[in-house]
């Protein structure tokens, strides 16, 4: 692996097939299976250096997620850790509702890692237990880019320009730009691609905030493993939400005793309210739109948090509110693109650019992988555009709009608990077996 002036490469191209701006999940989905069809690929990744590790964010390995994995992963490596219940607790914390319910859990840093060794042979502690990717002669070119941020796209004509900004050494920014037949924008929900764009789609903030954190499995009581541990738990309250669950534990560790329990806890914040602004104001004293990164919630931010656990959450969750030493904080937003190609079809948007989903959809992470393999199929002659249109702003539109229902109805509406566990068996509905309503269709063959 060569490292020069911020790029991981493995071959150097002065025109890249294809260029992928946003270097997490999406992108790395994109350029490892684009990668793998023997397609050469640029990714711009706005950061300076690689993303920290064993931050711990659990994410649901849905059935896209786990397919892709076993399309293209080369490592070996066990992706997920398997819930075998999922469960509903009172605030007492006693069981509700239990229900035998296979899910697959992982976490950010385990998938982001991974992906990095299947594009770019990145090597990491994460990979015990599997091995570094082999090269193959059929693969395309990578090209990791680090300090990149995207200021603009032209369209001409044949291909599309990319203008960057690329930070150097001495921390100056130099104005950098590359040509492609295609830029694929995996750049999240606050896409600087779709914002260009499409200057009139906004970001929204939906009324409340989700708390994430983790604990260590050998750190949590015996009360707390006996709900949590390969277990999928819920508990619903007026404005409250919390769910908590096995993860793999420092560096993808997936072996009993060495995994985490994460925990994601849902609360109503006003727009404006002085509880907002404290939680969201971080130890620098900046005042954050949409995420407090780990480490960076103030003391008495937290404290606040850690007494509102304690009065309103099951034993078993608000222990592990308290038990958590680097919790960080996201608004929960809303924001859709109305479609997925510009330019003549030289853009695309993929993941959360193309639809932010709420966090209770458990979907973000399976979009992106599912995006990307429909995008290849396209890429490959196996479908046509029409098909690749409809298949992903179909997916987009219906699990957006069903994130926004159920994110509702759990923070602003008090119904029996069988509602609540009725929303979640919709959202684990395969996507196979998903039945489009036809406004989910409207305006697609136009585009």
């Amino acid at each position: 692996m060569n490292a020069v002036n911020g790029t991981h490469s493995n071959g150097e191209s002065e025109n890249e097939d294809i260029v992928i701006v946003g270097g997490s999940l999406g992108g790395l989905f994109a350029g490892v299976a684009l990668k793998c069809h023997g397609y050469n690929t640029t990714i711009l990744e706005r950061t300076n250096q690689f993303l920290l590790e064993n931050q711990g964010a659990g994410v649901v390995a849905g059935g896209d997620t786990i397919e892709f994995f076993e399309k293209y992963d080369r490592t070996g490596k066990p992706v997920a850790v398997p819930s075998y219940k999922r469960l509903y607790l009172n605030q007492k914390g006693d069981i509700i509702h239990e229900k035998v319910n296979r899910q697959n859990m992982t976490s950010w840093d385990l998938l982001y890692y991974l992906l990095r060794a299947n594009y770019d042979r990145v090597d990491s502690a994460y990979l015990e237990g599997g091995k570094l990717p082999d090269k193959r002669p059929s693969d395309g070119t990578v090209n990791y880019r680090y300090g990149c941020t995207v200021t603009n796209i032209v369209d001409e004509g044949s291909r599309v320009r990319v203008h960057f900004k690329r930070k150097i050494e001495d921390g100056s920014e130099v104005d950098e730009s590359l040509t492609t037949r295609l830029v694929i924008a995996a750049d999240g929900p606050s896409s600087t691609i779709r914002s260009i764009l499409e200057p009139s789609v906004k970001r929204n903030y939906a009324g409340y905030v989700v708390i994430r954190g983790t604990v260590p499995e050998l750190e949590a009581s015996q009360k707390a493993l006996e709900v949590f541990r390969e277990r999928f738990c819920f508990f619903h309250g007026p404005g409250i939400q919390n769910l908590t669950y096995t993860i793999a534990g420092e560096n993808g560790n997936t072996s009993p005793g060495h995994r985490l329990l994460n925990f994601v806890w849902y609360a109503n914040f006003p727009d404006g309210s002085e509880e907002l602004e404290r939680i969201m104001t971080d130890k620098d004293g900046r005042r954050r739109k949409v995420t407090i990164p780990p480490g960076m919630i103030t003391w008495d931010a937290w404290e606040m948090l850690k007494s509102k656990a304690s009065d309103k959450l099951p034993p078993q969750m608000a222990e592990m509110a308290h038990k958590s030493k680097n919790p960080f904080v996201q608004c929960i937003t809303d924001v859709t693109s109305p479609q997925n190609f510009y330019m003549d079809s030289k853009v695309v948007l993929i993941g959360d650019a193309l639809a932010g989903f709420r966090p209770h959809t458990v979907a973000s992470t399976s979009q992106a992988a599912f995006d990307v393999m429909g995008l290849v199929e396209w890429l490959d002659g196996n479908i046509d555009r029409r098909q690749y249109v409809k298949q992903t702003m179909q997916y987009a539109r219906l699990v957006q709009s069903r994130g926004v229902h159920i994110g509702n109805r759990s923070q602003f509406e008090s119904l029996p608990i069988e509602d609540y566990i009725e929303d979640r068996n919709m959202m684990s509905i395969p996507r196979r077996d998903l039945v489009y309503p036809d406004w989910t269709a409207e305006g697609l063959d136009s585009m």
